[in-house]
């Protein structure tokens, strides 16, 4: 292998990001954080490495294998590269803004970094861009969640999205008040997510009954809650149905055009998630855009938050990333080229005499050329 081979090489799940992708990935951002800062959520940014026992307390072990660690030379601790941002802002608000009222509302953006991806997901690293919503326990919070991911996505003109709502906490909470055993309770939850019905068969008759009819509600919301309603459920359990009623209720007034499923078994990827929670897709598009729900803090506050995947979302958006650019044709007056920025254009300055503009300004990638008379498209 010669040396300019060795050098593009990159370990697996990890790339160099080229034009014109970088800046679609940044305006991605910059849309979002706009949409997010529009809605009141205050912006944080977390350092990208930190001390591997802040990364991993409380509902942070769920996320110990997926994360890289190093030692830091200067204090010899052990120190983590984060995973994911929730846990650091949840950090932030329990500690730096602690004394803020509440509900607090933030928002963050940047790069995380995995030790291994997933089927959907090979990259190890990619960014993240999302909101927490700290400090109420309603409904009401759950349904803004939900409005500003929707928000979010019409600003990037993504229409053809559903979210699938699911309560990862519902089967252990049921298990719980059936007192089932720790570890039959916890083979009850995988079988249901793994929608395996010949073994949900298996169990006592009445966790059994429970978990057959939670497996047949999954689908669209209509049929998804008349299904729910015919389950005779635990207390507990049966509140965590009724808040899920109560939100799709507010959306369907709020947003009668958002697509929505239940799916109320699933848990995969909802590892610190205590409550209602719901995941983003688009058609056709691989991996989710999304996910986010119902958390708590370390000092028990309540909190929620959804997280957005731009690489997926670069995958869902339709937009020519190359229209606007202009070529201006060597000799063209600075002043001219400080306008035409100003109004929005990238422009291309050509460095010499060119033989053929139009051939120039192809060449570079240009849909449009810069003429003392106008601007001329390249077809």
């Amino acid at each position: 292998m010669n040396d300019y081979s060795e050098k593009g090489l990159l370990p697996a799940g990890l790339a160099d990001m080229l034009p014109p992708a970088a800046r679609q990935e940044s305006a991605i951002s910059e849309t979002l954080m706009r949409v997010f800062g529009a809605n009141g959520y205050l912006q944080v940014k977390p350092p990208l490495i930190e001390f591997e026992e802040h990364l991993l307390e409380g509902s942070g072990a769920a996320l110990a294998s997926k994360m890289f660690r190093v030692m830091d030379p200067v204090s010899h601790r052990m120190m983590g590269i984060r995973t994911d941002m929730t846990l650091q802002v949840a950090r932030i608000a329990t500690t730096r803004m602690k004394q803020d009222p509440r509900p607090l509302r933030l928002s963050y953006a940047g790069q995380v970094l995995r030790v291994y991806g997933s089927q959907l997901r090979p990259e190890r690293q990619f960014a993240q861009a999302g909101v927490e919503l700290i400090g109420s326990t309603e409904t009401t919070a759950d349904a803004e969640l939900i409005l500003l991911v929707r928000e979010a996505l019409v600003a990037l003109e993504i229409s053809d999205f559903t979210l699938d709502l699911t309560l990862p906490n519902l089967v252990p909470t049921i298990c719980k008040e059936l007192d089932i055993d720790p570890e039959i309770a916890k083979d009850a939850r995988e079988s249901l997510d793994h929608k395996d019905a010949a073994k949900l068969a298996k169990y006592d008759p009445e966790l059994s009954s429970i978990l057959t009819a939670l497996l047949k509600a999954a689908g669209p919301v209509p049929q998804a809650l008349e299904s729910l309603a015919s389950v005779n459920l635990p207390e507990k359990a049966a509140k965590q149905i009724e808040d899920l009623k109560q939100l799709v209720s507010f959306l369907a007034v709020a947003a009668p055009d958002l697509q929505l499923t239940i799916d109320p078994g699933e848990y995969r990827g909802f590892e610190y998630q205590t409550g209602l929670s719901f995941t983003v897709f688009a058609r056709n598009v691989r991996g989710e855009l999304g996910r986010g729900g119902r958390y708590q803090l370390m000092d028990g506050e309540p909190a929620s938050g959804f997280t957005l995947f731009l690489d997926s979302l670069m995958r869902a958006v339709s937009r020519d990333t190359t229209s606007d650019r202009i070529y201006l044709p060597f000799g063209t007056e600075l002043r001219q080229g400080k306008t035409l920025r100003e109004e929005g254009w990238k422009t291309i300055a050509g460095l010499s005499v060119e033989t053929n503009i139009s051939e120039e300004a192809q060449r570079l990638h240009c849909s449009h050329i810069y003429h003392a008379e106008g601007i001329q498209k390249i077809s």
